[in-house]
């Protein structure tokens, strides 16, 4: 148990903070908030998931990615493309010149299925699609940059024009991807209507306990050697070089890693607002992944999924308040964190939240004796 408490929960302080995110997510949101306003906490929770991906990639393993909208997006594009076969039954498409093709395909003149788009008439290999294809491409970019050495400032350039790429290719291509506009009008999840407010509740639960499930495997991968040797990379990585360690390979594994990680947030994405476009791809979204991971606190776990869900309440807040100033307004609040609170929430969390925690009670030691010698050796340590 004392296992489980220190790698999953990361003590007496991680343990509260993951109860607090937890009561908040599970019981007060859905007790308080009608079905749209969950659902837009629900679409919030998914960006949470590429802010936790930059807590390992960018806090301990000191990798700056600004491409990470990259690997949302691939993972929201794999289940979209499921979901919009299914959508695309020939009865339901028979207006159509090519019954059973999705419709901007048959808008662009195609007359069958490209070939790439016909495993993920499964959705079994479309889960598969979701966690495989980001890691995949991934590795061939991680692979290709960290054996040569490539990183800091370098890097982050790279992803951003990575970003931007991808961005132009699945414009250009409208008749396989559905251009500017994206895949819309995704209807069901073998044959389950995800439109509907019961589902949206479901879908938002099934989001939560996987973004949970993910901060329980990256807290336990960050609590081991592993988030040791990230930590020492990140501050002195000639250094674990020179100890006998590729440091190319461990960059290449947790790059994969987090991109896994903001694959899943994407496919739950699409599933909870049906739709996904070339808008969650490109710079701007990769930037305020950024932004979400440093306001929460790029260190901290619980920190980034506070930071973003604050982040996009404050964005809709100020944008239905004041339409005219709402970017302005943002912008102050990014800089003001930074400014004052460097270390994101996390960092005011550690300031005065754990003198909070200082006042409960502990548990009492066992009185020490002089024939007791054991646990006066323990005492000492």
């Amino acid at each position: 148990m004392n296992f489980v408490y220190e790698r999953f929960l990361g003590g007496k302080n991680g343990a509260i903070g993951i109860a607090i995110l937890a009561a908040l997510i599970f019981l007060v949101f859905p007790l308080f908030l009608d079905a749209f306003r969950l659902g837009m906490v629900g679409k919030y929770l998914t960006y949470a998931f590429a802010a936790i991906s930059l807590v390992l990639l960018w806090g301990y393993g000191g990798i700056l990615s600004l491409g990470q909208g990259v690997f949302f997006g691939l993972g929201g594009y794999c289940m979209a493309m499921f979901l919009k076969l299914e959508a695309s039954d020939p009865i339901s498409t028979k207006i159509q010149s090519t019954p059973g093709i999705p419709d901007f395909m048959d808008w662009n003149q195609l007359t069958e299925l490209p070939w790439f788009w016909i495993p993920f008439e499964s959705f079994s290999f479309t889960l598969l699609a979701v966690i495989l294809v980001p890691a995949i491409f991934a590795f061939i970019i991680g692979f290709s940059m960290f054996k040569r050495r490539v990183g800091g400032v370098y890097f982050a350039i790279i992803t951003q024009v990575i970003a931007v790429i991808l961005t132009v290719l699945i414009v250009g291509q409208q008749g396989f991807t559905g251009g500017i506009n994206g895949i819309t009008d995704l209807k069901t999840l073998n044959g389950w209507d995800i439109r509907e407010d019961s589902a949206k509740y479901i879908l938002y639960f099934i989001n939560a306990a996987l973004l949970f499930a993910v901060i329980f495997i990256s807290r336990f991968i960050l609590t081991s050697k592993y988030g040791r040797l990230l930590l020492a990379m990140r501050d002195k990585e000639d250094r674990v070089r020179f100890s006998g360690y590729d440091v190319s390979n461990f960059k290449i594994f947790v790059f994969c890693f987090s991109a896994v990680i903001s694959a899943i947030g994407g496919a739950m994405f699409t599933l909870q607002v049906g739709f996904m476009s070339p808008s969650f791809v490109g710079i701007v979204p990769s930037i305020e992944m950024v932004i979400f991971a440093a306001v929460g606190g790029r260190m901290s776990l619980i920190g980034v999924v506070y930071g973003t869900l604050l982040v996009n309440f404050g964005r809709t807040t100020f944008s239905e308040s004041f339409p005219e100033l709402w970017l302005f307004l943002m912008g102050g609040l990014f800089i003001a964190v930074v400014m004052f609170f460097p270390n994101g929430l996390a960092g005011i969390w550690d300031k005065y939240g754990k003198k909070l925690t200082a006042y409960f009670p502990k548990k009492a030691k066992p009185a020490l004796t002089q024939t007791d010698p054991a646990l006066a050796a323990e005492d000492a340590k």
